[in-house]
């Protein structure tokens, strides 16, 4: 954004129109769930092109505070993320208190979650999941792939695979709701004690499908997160291939410093 000087602000025009745009929200003139004024609204207003307005809004959407949904514009947002995802959400004391990793982080974070589930039943391995499982490409195992609201939008998209032989005899796994705790309670159920969980995240611009499913304009910035959930006997029991949009999280992780 551009500073003050003299009591104006400097910089670009579009980074000005930013500014203004981004000081009317903070200031309550534009209020949680109002449309951001459309493009033509805001041509007419500054007497600019559509291409600074454009490059306008893209600062605008960098400050966090609106989101852009498809086919309807950019809207302010109810409030600035806040979901903290560390390290401590997949303590086992969690799962044993019923609480799945999302819907304790939003019940810590005071949002509403909701879970929707898109499918549960055999897939064959894709490549990178069936490389992480240490087994052939095309083998058997069990997908479960959903999709995360937090108040009401989209954040992220999951799928989880599975080994067949180690799913085959839980039935709770074939379930929309395997139950408190969520599928990695019902694994430590049936004997599968957690060692470690080991995640990679890449940041990059989401497709225009993926864009559609979590309600981002085109090219919006989403993190993808790959999660191995390793057991104390070394076996992968499960890959989580997890897609977020990337203004919806906190990432905070604690790193030892001792050996």
């Amino acid at each position: 954004m551009g500073t003050a000087v003299g009591g104006e602000r400097s910089g670009p025009r579009y980074v000005q129109i930013a500014d203004e745009i981004v000081q009317q929200i903070r200031a309550g003139v534009l209020k949680p769930g109002d449309m951001v004024p459309s493009e033509s609204e805001l041509v007419d207003r500054y007497g600019v092109s559509g291409g600074t307005i454009r490059k306008a809004m893209v600062e605008v959407r960098a400050s966090g505070l609106v989101e852009t949904r498809h086919g309807k514009g950019s809207i302010v947002k109810d409030r600035p993320p806040v979901r903290l995802r560390s390290s401590d959400r997949l303590r086992r004391s969690l799962r044993q208190g019923g609480k799945a990793a999302y819907l304790a982080e939003s019940a810590q974070s005071g949002a509403e979650a909701k879970v929707s589930v898109l499918y549960i039943g055999p897939m064959d391995a894709p490549e990178d999941a069936a490389s992480r499982l240490g087994v052939p490409v095309g083998t058997k195992v069990l997908a479960r792939r959903r999709l995360y609201f937090r108040n009401g939008t989209p954040t992220e998209t999951a799928t989880s695979y599975l080994p067949w032989d180690v799913v085959k005899d839980i039935p709770e796994l074939f379930a929309e709701n395997p139950g408190g705790g969520g599928i990695y309670a019902r694994l430590e159920d049936h004997g599968h004690e957690f060692a470690e969980f080991v995640e990679t995240l890449q940041a990059r611009p989401a497709s225009k499908a993926e864009a559609t499913e979590l309600a981002l304009s085109s090219g919006a910035p989403v993190v993808h997160l790959i999660r191995e959930a390793r057991t104390t006997a070394g076996l992968v029991v499960e890959v989580c291939d997890t897609l977020m949009a990337a203004d919806q999280f906190i990432f905070e992780y604690r790193i030892p410093a001792a050996d």
